[in-house]
């Protein structure tokens, strides 16, 4: 039997159809007859010699042969597909799209948005708030920020900021818990998202490492980091906070962090995009411009660094 391949058109025919086990709707997709696909797939059939579906009534299923050619097109069709959106993209210099997790779109990039949009009016940034693990190629995105130990294989990883969690609380609060001896009586509120580093980056720890003999379990509890900490500028309790996310709010005074000590998680966040990804204009802009953000906001959690808590 010759290796030669068939058609390509045929080749998409079949794998349309194979995916939604109908031609009607595979005929759809590919803005053709119906009449049109079931001829395409005919002819891949007569170039193999078997059939590739069993027609039913109302219905098509695949045999044994379409079962072992599905898969391998399907991937095949994907990475094509992936290849393509990585051409057009390569092509845009007016736009950049960003994913970030929800809480750090919400407290550190969108305050800073406008320092962005005025040094860069033409670049349009699109932000996906998401702690999904996103795919360059199939997601269409061109860079995330990543909050977590590792690194991510085959791409550019690059440190953006360093995490410092101590208590955070209004001014108003503080002058009631601003010092230790008062902490113990203090409301509190407590960031969960942040539940799985290890060691734990909670109250009863930072209790047990500053030497205050307090529980430190009682309180509410938030899913969300940003949460937490609009509970807490609402006055509603101390949070054991984030110095990442909270940087804004403890820059413009909403919010104090009256402690030196302050837990320093191995995780932080970091820069991740396509190796080459960094000579294209407007993710270089980008890049410049959030170092920048994160050497400035370092200023203000660099007091915490000696007194950092391991």
């Amino acid at each position: 039997m010759s290796d030669a391949l068939p058609p390509l058109t045929a080749l998409r025919a079949f794998e349309a159809a194979a995916r939604h086990l109908s031609f009607a709707q595979a005929a759809d997709e590919l803005n053709v007859t119906p009449a049109a696909l079931s001829f395409q797939i005919k002819s891949l059939e007569e170039h193999l010699g078997q059939p590739l579906f069993h027609r039913l009534n109302r219905a098509v299923a695949l045999t044994e042969l379409g079962h072992s050619l599905s898969p391998g097109l399907s991937d095949g069709f994907d990475a094509i597909r992936q290849a393509w959106r990585s051409a057009r993209r390569q092509l845009d210099d007016k736009s950049l799209t960003v994913t970030a997790g929800p809480a750090f779109t919400a407290k550190w990039l969108a305050p800073r948005l406008f320092t962005f949009a005025q040094r860069y009016p033409d670049i349009e940034l699109r932000f996906i708030a998401s702690l999904r693990i996103m795919d360059f190629g199939r997601d269409e995105i061109d860079l995330a920020i990543r909050f977590g130990e590792g690194q991510d294989e085959g791409l550019h990883n690059e440190p953006l900021c360093s995490e410092y969690i101590t208590p955070m609380m209004t001014p108003a609060l503080a002058q009631d818990y601003g010092t230790l001896d008062a902490l113990r009586a203090a409301p509190l509120l407590h960031d969960d998202s942040i539940s799985f580093l290890k060691p734990r980056s909670d109250w009863p720890r930072w209790f047990d490492l500053t030497g205050i003999d307090r529980e430190g379990r009682s309180g509410a509890r938030f899913s969300q980091a940003d949460h937490a900490i609009d509970a807490a500028l609402a006055g509603g309790g101390v949070v054991l906070g984030r110095s990442t996310l909270a940087a804004s709010a403890l820059k413009e005074g909403w919010l104090v962090a009256p402690f030196r000590e302050a837990l320093k998680p191995a995780a932080s966040f970091r820069i991740v995009h396509q190796k080459g990804a960094e000579n294209r204009p407007h993710m270089s802009a980008f890049l410049h411009w959030i170092r920048s953000e994160a050497a400035e906001m370092a200023t203000i959690t660099e007091r915490f660094r000696d007194a950092a808590l391991s």
